[in-house]
């Protein structure tokens, strides 16, 4: 199955999204906590569960088979 160049371009974006959750992660573990309600480590949380979410969503989209999806041609479907 041959990508597209929107799905190579998802993919890389989704790798990016990941690395970005990621850095979020370690932001959050090793920023000092300066209260209960402290607004930056709760924001750096929030962005790991954003960054890994959009990372999810795209690596969907760059590993779907999108030939035929519109038109329901499964003449691609019987060459395997």
């Amino acid at each position: 199955m041959e990508k597209t160049f929107g799905q190579k371009i998802a993919m890389a974006i989704a790798v990016l999204c990941y690395i970005a959750g990621v850095g979020c992660a370690v932001g959050a573990a090793l920023y000092p906590v300066r209260g209960a309600y402290d607004a930056i480590q709760a924001s750096l949380m929030a962005s790991v569960v954003f960054f890994v979410g959009c990372g999810i969503v795209l690596h969907v989209i760059a590993t779907t088979r999108l030939k035929g999806i519109v038109t329901l041609d499964k003449s691609d479907a019987d060459k395997r």
